[in-house]
């Protein structure tokens, strides 16, 4: 949690929100059994210190070559980066969850991402509404899984950046 949880539960029920009880996203969450608080200082040492196995984060873009650009949209005010950096370079499994297009129909996987990046050939994983795509090293992202109700030639529609589909492809669960 962004604000020092180890073990976040679900949203909350309306009228149960704490606004002190919030995600990277700033919306309420819950606390699941057998969460801990930590301090600032602690989440950066888990992270710098290699401890964590696996990240998920959400994006504005990623390119093809496995970058990731989340944390500012130049011209608009930010309080800070958070921890975005640390958690893609601490050399967890970097698993990315987004949207695959943007508003207005905006491609966000992309040859090479046009933000700032927050990091560089550091995702394993990318997990969109229409479909999900794993980094291979030799071969760059291939499309492995796909949403019940897209087809691949949406999915090349709506992706300018290079991928390849897997042989043996999967329909994703509704």
């Amino acid at each position: 949690g962004e604000n020092g949880i180890v073990g976040m539960g679900p949203y909350p029920k309306k009228g149960q929100e704490d606004a002190d009880l919030i995600n990277a996203g700033k919306e309420t969450i819950t606390e699941a059994i057998g969460h801990s608080h930590n301090r600032s200082s602690d989440a950066f040492g888990m992270m710098r210190g290699k401890h964590l196995h696996m990240t998920m984060l959400g994006s504005l873009q990623v390119s093809e070559t496995g970058d990731i650009a989340n944390w500012i949209i130049p011209g608009q005010k930010v309080k800070g980066m958070g921890g975005a950096m640390d958690l893609v370079t601490c050399g967890s499994r970097v698993v990315v969850v987004m949207e695959h297009v943007g508003p207005g129909g905006t491609a966000k996987f992309l040859p090479k991402c046009t933000i700032p990046l927050t990091g560089k050939g550091c995702i394993s994983t990318l997990i969109t509404d229409m479909g999900v795509f794993e980094y291979k090293d030799k071969e760059g992202f291939v499309l492995t899984e796909i949403a019940s109700d897209a087809t691949v030639e949406q999915i090349k529609k709506f992706t300018p950046a290079k991928f390849s589909v897997s042989p043996d492809l999967k329909k994703m669960d509704a």
